[in-house]
């Protein structure tokens, strides 16, 4: 076996510090072009009516509940009241996405039907992300993420 010099030593020491910085540069590329954004512009602003409106959320009583159909290609969303009967929304807006990527996010219209809104979304199997935004008849917003998992 040969004799470990300073130049084996140092050789090994700047090839292992050579690959650790090389892995951080990596993970912090992914980690920056990966990052789909800002929750909200400002979140101080945004605190401000959290209260209020959760509060006014709450009065509405109303659940959701999704589902995917991975056969038929169909995203559905029940909402429901406090009783348990279906609720018809003034305005819905669902954004599905990955919770860990903004690429595949999509916006899919949703159509009322039976007291289910239903919409086309090819979902891969998965976990995926639910931002839904809805208005009652009254003008009250509902907002809710759900995270859905696609089985597949």
């Amino acid at each position: 076996m040969a004799e470990i010099t300073g130049r084996h030593v140092l050789g090994f020491t700047v090839t292992a510090f050579g690959v650790i910085i090389a892995v951080n540069l990596l993970m912090a590329y992914q980690a920056i072009s990966t990052f789909p954004g800002l929750e909200v512009d400002n979140s101080y602003v945004a605190s401000q009516d959290f209260d209020a409106d959760r509060k006014a959320q709450l009065a509405l009583g109303w659940q959701l509940v999704p589902a995917y159909d991975l056969d038929k290609g169909e995203l559905m969303l029940a909402f429901t009241d406090a009783q348990g009967k279906p609720v018809v929304v003034n305005d819905l807006s669902v954004l599905v996405g990955r919770t860990t990527e903004a690429k595949d996010d999509s916006t899919p219209q949703f159509i009322y039907e039976a007291g289910v809104y239903r919409a086309k979304a090819a979902l891969q199997p998965g976990k995926w992300m639910l931002h839904v935004e809805a208005k009652s008849l009254d003008g009250t917003a509902f907002r809710q993420r759900i995270d859905l998992f696609v089985k597949g």
